[in-house]
């Protein structure tokens, strides 16, 4: 299922980050939660990366 998600804000590609459980978008350089095996797709819940 993760294939078919996009980033929210750039709809690119989402990487995996299994320590943080998050889906990362490189390009909108921001990281979504997972929380419960969910994903917060919200930009207004995404953690800036730096």
């Amino acid at each position: 299922m993760l294939e078919a998600l996009v980033c929210p804000v750039s709809q690119t590609v989402l990487a995996y980050d299994v320590e943080r459980q998050e889906l990362v978008s490189k390009a909108a350089k921001l990281a979504f939660p997972i929380r419960g095996g969910i994903p917060i797709m919200l930009a207004s819940e995404a953690r800036a990366l730096e």
